[in-house]
């Protein structure tokens, strides 16, 4: 064990803990969730990233020496690469604005840093956890700033789950696009399309959202690092905020720029609230999506049975045979959340208070969930799902052929009254459009044939040209 003190007394540690008193405090202090920051890993990563710039900085600063600022900045590295990622102990909601976890993070860095230069953990005369891995900074420049970095690699990582699943919903397109079905509107039958065209139009919603996602991203550029407390600056040499922001670029490969306005910057939260939106839209549009290819697959006998979704489990403890579409409905769940969570930002964005928004580990929280779920979400659904679906075409087929649907095609050339008179009469006596067609004295049976094509009935202005 060894013993620490803070200004309110003393405390023993673990001599294996690189987390020092003020980590255990708020260990004590926030027993909420159960959930520490070790489980937020680019968080961690974004932390070392801004305290690394920001001992490059101070060296250039004259405010710490060249051996502080070594340590410092390998001590960083280890932090980013993961190694000491269990040492970050604090609870994910906290009171406090974020201080305790940016305490937690001096504090590993710190006893890393000793134990490189070969000082015990706690020998802080020589490396101290505020003094010098925290110097020119606050917690209230320092965690919104890693804030923004961690969400910024998490909406790459979603980017790309988005991309996966895009091109398995584009190479469905492809293989279903000469399978024609009845395409339905308010649950009924409504005009001719076909099963490639119904999952174009999931690329083309996927596709929409990566690319507001991906516009959103540039908003988490604008950091206050070196704003400290309230966005003045104090207790940061003068241009020491161009420098840190600089080296925040350069270390941590996001184009960060200082904000134009610091005090703004520490108090507005606003972006927070901006990405949770685009992330709500996601959810909701995939949502959609899973709730369409669950429809879709109702049955297999008593159902709608376009398409056969691949079985991936029992579906039922009682029912033997029976598959459910759990994957999906796996994506809906996770879809709900990311709804949730976007109310709760929502609340905290605006509840910040003059120059500081107190609120923002549960933004950082729920943020880290959104991200975290709705990529893993779309990968089960992405490889457990899309990828193995089957069109059911001698279902598809028999409801074209027998579909009274398909005289919605012919109203350019006969009239809505002669088509709906062909519809209703086919409806009552069961008897095949064209047959009905040809006995009312409207269009014969083999030119109707020729004209109820998938190429003409899918295709703008390719049945009146034909």
């Amino acid at each position: 064990m060894r013993q620490e003190s803070d200004f309110l007394g003393s405390k023993d540690l673990p001599d294996t803990a690189y987390w020092g008193v003020h980590a255990a405090r708020a260990v004590e202090n926030f027993p909420i969730t159960g959930h520490s920051v070790a489980q937020m890993p680019n968080l961690i990563r974004a932390f070392a990233y801004v305290k690394k710039a920001a001992a490059a900085a101070n060296l250039a600063m004259g405010v710490i020496d060249a051996r502080q600022a070594e340590a410092i900045a390998k001590a960083c590295d280890d932090v980013a690469a993961g190694q000491f990622d269990e040492h970050f102990v604090v609870d994910v909601l906290q009171g406090g604005a974020g201080t305790s976890t940016n305490m937690n993070a001096n504090e590993v860095i710190a006893n890393r840093a000793l134990e490189i230069i070969g000082q015990p953990k706690g020998a802080y005369a020589a490396i101290h956890p505020n003094d010098h891995v925290n110097a020119s900074q606050s917690t209230n420049d320092t965690y919104p700033t890693a804030v923004k970095l961690a969400t910024y690699f998490g909406i790459q990582d979603l980017l790309a789950a988005l991309a996966a699943l895009r091109g398995a919903f584009q190479a469905k397109s492809e293989e279903f696009k000469d399978i024609l079905k009845i395409g339905r509107t308010q649950l009924q039958d409504a005009v001719p399309m076909t099963l490639g065209q119904e999952f174009a139009a999931f690329v083309s919603m996927v596709a929409a959202d990566e690319k507001r996602l991906r516009e959103s991203a540039s908003l988490l550029c604008e950091v206050n690092m070196g704003g400290t407390a309230i966005g003045t600056g104090i207790n940061a040499p003068v241009g020491y905020a161009d420098v840190v922001t600089a080296k925040l670029a350069e270390f941590s490969g996001v184009p960060v720029v200082k904000a134009a306005d610091m005090i703004a910057g520490t108090a507005d939260t606003g972006v927070f609230a901006d990405i949770s939106g685009i992330l709500k839209r996601i959810a909701v549009k995939l949502s959609k999506i899973s709730n369409d290819l669950r429809l879709l697959s109702s049955g297999p006998q008593a159902g709608v049975g376009d398409i056969k979704l691949p079985a991936r489990q029992a579906g039922s403890s009682i029912m033997p045979g029976k598959v459910n579409p759990v994957i999906p409905e796996v994506m809906n769940i996770a879809c709900f959340e990311v709804i949730g969570n976007d109310a709760a930002i929502t609340m905290a964005v605006e509840a910040g208070q003059l120059q500081l928004n107190a609120f923002e580990p549960l933004m950082a929280w729920a943020l880290h969930k959104s991200l975290r779920h709705l990529a893993a979400a779309c990968r089960t659904l992405q490889v457990n799902c899309v990828e193995g679906i089957e069109a059911n075409t001698s279902l598809l087929d028999a409801r074209i052929n027998e579909s009274v649907t398909l005289v919605t095609a012919l109203n350019p050339l006969i009239g809505y009254e002669k088509a709906a008179k062909i519809a209703k009469t086919a409806i009552a006596n069961g008897k095949p459009i064209a047959q009905v067609a040809e006995d009312l004295g409207i269009m014969n049976q083999e030119k109707m044939q020729s004209l109820l094509v998938a190429d003409k009935l899918t295709t703008p202005g390719a049945l009146t040209a034909a």
